[in-house]
């Protein structure tokens, strides 16, 4: 399937289509992914940062390598970075969608705090990267490693204080522990839950595929940039997961796997770059990029900033039961999609 022989009006079926079902099988993953969370011992902030988050971000990190492998830097990057822009600004959604408290307050967890730590420094070097020395090493940049390093380093590092937290957030009658379902399984045998976690990924990200190739043909029919098309269009789209995932966990009372999804899955979303750079074959991906892709990343860095703000500072209840943290991030998100709309 050849973007450049796609209509527009297949376009917008393939990519309509494609974002229907990943919205639908989005939300399947979420209920398999609290139960197993609960059977292998994980715990949710941790199986929802790497599983959940890994397979969610599959159709973006799909979409990302199919538009850097065709030569669209912009679209690759704008996809990659506007993802995690637009999941941030989803939790504003689940924010307001749990109407006992301050989200942000009710799931605390010192391993999302240093996964959206990790996020920031991940991005910062996305952004050194894209404004330094134009240096590659066949056609990869340095830093493409390092963030995979970084990475490691940085789950091992929220396993870890996991098991042995050096501090503990303040209990409050509004506080939401993951306490292990001890029927998990509901009876049914774990390489099943297991099998039906992996088919859905695996549909999830045959769908991410076609949203980037009825990306491309998107930015020929319409004329906008790539930037604009990768953060509003497949950005949202191969984000869906995501926001299902998300606000079923809330439905469902697993709290914690819902911001840790959306944390794990951001942080997870940044090797985009990583598979994006490797991809792309006429240089080091950071540095075929223009101004808009750097200004999505910087918004990006300034979102997840307040983010980290309101977890640290838990607000109990805000305007409408939500923290200073979602009312920023949801103003602050639109803003920024304003000015990239007219630029």
């Amino acid at each position: 399937m050849q973007p450049e022989q796609l209509s527009l009006p297949l376009t917008l079926l393939l990519f309509g289509a494609s974002t229907l079902v990943i919205a639908l099988v989005g939300a399947r993953l979420t209920r398999l992914a609290d139960r197993l969370a609960d059977l292998t011992g994980l715990g949710e902030a941790v199986f929802g940062a790497v599983l959940l988050g890994a397979m969610t971000s599959l159709p973006g990190s799909i979409a990302s390598i199919t538009t850097a492998a065709a030569g669209r830097a912009e679209l690759a990057v704008g996809n990659a970075v506007g993802g995690i822009a637009a999941q941030t600004a989803f939790l504003v959604l689940a924010d307001i969608a749990y109407r006992r408290a301050n989200l942000e307050h009710a799931a605390a967890s010192v391993t999302n705090m240093i996964n959206g730590a990790l996020l920031v420094a991940l991005l910062s070097l996305a952004l050194l990267a894209a404004t330094g020395p134009e240096v590659a090493v066949f056609g990869v940049h340095p830093v493409s490693p390092l963030v995979l390093g970084i990475y490691a380093f940085g789950l091992r590092l929220a396993s870890r204080t996991r098991d042995a937290p050096g501090w503990k957030p303040v209990r409050t009658q509004d506080t939401w522990e993951d306490h292990p379902d001890q029927d998990a399984d509901g009876g049914a045998p774990t390489w099943r839950i297991w099998t039906a976690f992996l088919l859905s990924a695996a549909v999830v990200g045959v769908a991410g595929w076609v949203v980037g190739i009825s990306g491309i043909a998107l930015v020929r029919h319409t004329g906008l940039s790539e930037t604009l098309v990768g953060t509003l269009f497949t950005a949202v789209a191969t984000s869906l997961p995501e926001l299902v995932t998300t606000l079923a966990a809330v439905r469902q009372g697993a709290l914690t796997l819902a911001v840790g999804g959306i944390i794990g899955g951001n942080t997870f979303d940044v090797l985009f770059l990583v598979a994006a750079d490797v991809a792309y074959r006429e240089g080091s991906i950071y540095h075929a990029i223009g101004n808009q892709p750097l200004f999505v990343i910087a918004l990006t860095l300034l979102l997840t900033a307040f983010l980290l703000m309101g977890l640290i500072r838990r607000e109990r209840k805000g305007v409408a039961n939500i923290g200073f943290e979602s009312a920023a991030v949801l103003a602050l998100y639109l803003l920024g999609m304003a000015v990239l709309a007219t630029w």
